[in-house]
């Protein structure tokens, strides 16, 4: 009887996770210095910034895209190896420049946002762009926690309350509740309302912006157009659901009083104002479902 060799199931032919040889030594070391340069940062910001209503989505945002990059970090470290660091190295220089700059003139915005151009420097010093285009959402996605200008964020805010303010005003007069307005301040019956900027601001809408793109992204659609009428969508959405809080302030202040109005209920109505938005949102998802397809079509 003739003997065959059993076979064995070799193992596949995978890339290697890391390039050949990989500098754990550099790694570690910007690494560490990464930690060094942004652990005092989001103290300061969790002292500063994220502890007011308006700014306040900061350290979630963080968290999601720290999930995404976890998320991701298989196919990162399986992504061929192909660094770039003639782009990585000016890359990093200029985001430590960027971080010096904002971390000692106190200017915020340069402060954070050079951490993702040293993320993205450190991928391509030692991966390269394939695992830069793997990482690239949750990288996109920490500029939603970037604190915004002061001076532009004043400038935007202040048109907007007025505008909810006036929108809710003449909502609530036509349902025939006492009330009246005058610029951002509303009375309704023997009480005063001042519409803050947590209540219709540039920084809600811009967190409402970022819920719908995490959306579109969990959702994996395809089609740009799209993913674009349903991002432009987004604003005047994140305008209505402000409106729709503003409302619920001013019922609950005129049937409960003051104290009601600006105690427990006054936080639960951000919570309302996120429910109300991702509410639009998906019924604005249903019906753009109707003319533009979620996905493009692959030509077999």
């Amino acid at each position: 009887m003739a003997m065959h060799p059993a076979h064995v199931n070799a193992p596949p032919n995978r890339q290697p996770l890391l390039p050949v040889g990989f500098d754990w030594v550099v790694f570690a070391l910007l690494s560490a210095g990464l930690l060094l340069l942004y652990v005092p940062a989001y103290i300061d910001l969790a002292k500063t910034v994220w502890s007011t209503d308006e700014q306040g989505h900061g350290p979630i945002i963080l968290a999601v895209s720290l999930w995404l990059l976890f998320i991701k970090r298989h196919d990162i470290a399986a992504a061929p190896s192909d660094p770039i660091p003639w782009l990585g190295w000016p890359l990093l220089v200029s985001g430590l420049a960027f971080y010096a700059l904002g971390r000692s003139q106190d200017i915020i915005m340069f402060e954070i946002s050079a951490q993702i151009v040293l993320l993205v420097a450190m991928l391509l010093i030692f991966k390269g762009t394939r695992a830069l285009r793997a990482a690239w959402f949750p990288l996109f996605f920490m500029f939603f926690m970037v604190p915004l200008p002061e001076a532009l964020v004043a400038a935007v805010t202040a048109p907007l309350k007025s505008a909810v303010s006036a929108v809710a005003a003449s909502l609530l007069y036509t349902l025939g509740y006492p009330v009246g307005r005058t610029g951002v301040v509303m009375t309704v019956g023997p009480y005063q309302l001042l519409v803050a900027d947590a209540c219709a601001g540039l920084n809600s809408m811009f967190t409402l912006e970022a819920l719908g793109i995490l959306y579109m992204y969990l959702m994996k659609y395809t089609n740009p157009l799209r993913n674009i009428v349903l991002a432009v969508l987004l604003i005047p959405t994140a305008f209505a659901a402000n409106i729709v809080r503003v409302m619920i302030l001013v019922l609950v202040t005129y049937h409960f009083g003051d104290e009601a109005g600006q105690g427990f209920v006054h936080g639960f109505a951000g919570m309302v104002l996120f429910m109300v938005a991702l509410l639009l949102m998906l019924v604005l998802d249903k019906v753009l479902g109707l003319a533009l397809p979620a996905h493009n079509k692959v030509a077999v």
